[in-house]
């Protein structure tokens, strides 16, 4: 439970935003191949990676409000070359997995996302979680909607690079709540799953929308 996996540093490709902004699409068919821990990597670096400012300060690449960074990425890792099928959390400081859960929850998540077998075929499942009280203190009555807009951004992050990764993605916001967070292992008072974004090889025998 405490194995940590160090992911390849992230090589981001060169291809026009133009390109990918046109080409990104749901993705909902997903083939049996796996994805490479590059592509791994490059997709969490892009979603929320660290980076840094001209002054040398952490930052991420996605925007939050008074750097409160109140998000987190779970990972259930279905079909990823080199990482052994289970749950784990994205560890930013490090670019690096923790593991949460040594076995594959696939089918179960596809059940707590109402069946949508998508959410199964997905090589990957991004799931992002908020954590309200590191943002909470410091914007009160508005902190839920600044911690649903940075959930947006980290989002859209991940579907871009998926386009510029040759992959398919589609973004997943049923689900039920009370199979879910247990399944995950989170408290809905400490933690709440926010967002499930499926990941994969598209299958090209399906059309994506």
């Amino acid at each position: 439970m405490n194995e940590w996996i160090s992911l390849p540093p992230p090589e981001l490709n060169e291809t026009p935003l133009k390109n990918v902004l046109l080409a990104r699409r749901s993705v909902r068919h997903f083939s049996p191949d796996p994805i490479t821990q590059r592509q791994l990597s490059n997709l969490l670096f892009a979603a929320d990676g660290r980076v840094f400012d001209e002054a040398g300060r952490g930052c991420r690449t996605a925007p939050s409000a008074g750097s409160c960074y109140p998000v987190e990425i779970l990972v259930s890792a279905h079909r990823v070359e080199g990482i052994e099928p289970g749950l784990y959390r994205y560890r930013h400081a490090r670019h690096a997995l923790s593991c949460e859960r040594e076995r594959d929850i696939a089918k179960d998540l596809m059940h707590a996302c109402l069946s949508q077998p998508w959410v199964r075929q997905g090589a990957a499942v991004f799931l992002l979680t908020g954590i309200h009280e590191r943002i909470m203190p410091r914007y009160k009555d508005r902190s839920v909607q600044y911690l649903f807009l940075e959930a947006g951004h980290i989002a859209q992050n991940l579907h871009l690079q998926a386009v510029a990764e040759g992959l398919g993605s589609v973004p997943v916001g049923a689900f039920t709540e009370e199979e879910l967070q247990p399944l995950v292992g989170l408290s809905v008072t400490s933690e709440k799953v926010l967002y499930v974004i499926p990941v994969g090889v598209p299958d090209p025998a399906y059309k994506s929308c």
